[in-house]
């Protein structure tokens, strides 16, 4: 299992500046959460993504992954895992021949059912906020049981609860706990700060 759904939180980066990733990994692991989506949307993205993996007791995926090249030089970076907006058959395909663990977005009823005929049952939902929020994702989750959620996009601590509280919610992916603010004025004990806020609320939500 990955450690973002035990911890029923996945940090969304955008990051850029190489000499980040350490700090932002150790920043990350002293407020309590062990995985990061390390987005594909800067040019040293993947940079990155290889510094962030060198640490074993963390858990680093790719994201915005929208090619096959995309996902293969992704796992070349050392990340465990790729994540794509949309559903991509060409990422499906390149994944399974990688044995790469593969997390497709959605949002419709279509295409959950496109993706569970794939034989995906854990899938990325975006955007959720543009969508409706948690109330449409519990609309659109409720046919199909066996299917699990992750939910992003305009998703913060005053909203998140309204997300967890949807069974079939895996774990909440957001970028306010490493804001491009935060990055730019290298706040990295503002991030440890956040990040622990979030695990609490998490945390609290789960007793």
């Amino acid at each position: 299992m990955f450690a973002f759904a035990k911890q029923k939180l996945m940090p969304v980066v955008i990051i850029n500046d190489v000499s980040q990733a350490e700090p932002l990994r150790e920043a990350l692991k002293q407020g309590g959460v062990f995985t990061a989506e390390v987005t594909l949307r800067t040019p040293n993205a993947l940079r990155i993504i290889q510094i962030m993996s060198e640490d074993l007791d963390f858990c680093v995926g790719a994201g915005t992954v929208l090619s096959p090249g995309d996902a293969d030089k992704a796992q070349s970076a050392g990340a465990q895992f790729v994540v794509s907006p949309g559903l991509s058959i060409a990422v499906v395909d390149e994944c399974d021949r990688a044995a790469m663990p593969y997390f497709p977005g959605v949002s419709t009823p279509t295409e959950i059912q496109r993706a569970r005929d794939l034989g995906f049952n854990e899938l990325k939902f975006f955007p959720a906020e543009a969508l409706g929020g948690a109330p449409y994702l519990k609309a659109v989750a409720a046919p199909f049981h066996d299917m699990r959620f992750i939910p992003t996009g305009g998703i913060n601590l005053k909203n998140v609860d309204s997300y967890l509280a949807v069974p079939q919610v895996l774990a909440v992916g957001g970028s306010w706990i490493v804001s491009e603010k935060l990055l730019a004025a290298g706040d990295f004990s503002a991030i440890t700060s956040l990040t622990r806020e979030a695990v609490s609320q998490m945390n609290s939500h789960s007793i």
